[in-house]
């Protein structure tokens, strides 16, 4: 999959209730899945890594979809890809 499709995918799925939510409670869910990411890397288990990391991303995503910006796009500019 990529990028464009899944961000594409998350704003379908949950542009609106993410919106309903409001900006600051979505980020305080996207903080709380670093902290479970966290203690997955200390427990050194890599199926919940993976589940964390996938949960950290779609977060992150939402906060994107909610502010408008194109990740991918973020992503070319700042890393110069």
């Amino acid at each position: 999959m990529e990028l464009k499709e899944l961000q594409d995918k998350m704003r379908q799925m949950y542009l609106e209730q993410d919106t309903k939510r409001g900006l600051f409670p979505t980020f305080t869910w996207f903080v709380e899945e670093v902290g479970e990411l966290a203690e997955a890397l200390l427990s050194n288990e890599d199926k919940n890594i993976q589940e964390e990391l996938a949960d950290v991303i779609a977060w992150a995503i939402s906060i994107a979809n909610m502010k408008n910006i194109d990740v991918e796009e973020a992503l070319r500019k700042k890393y110069n890809l």
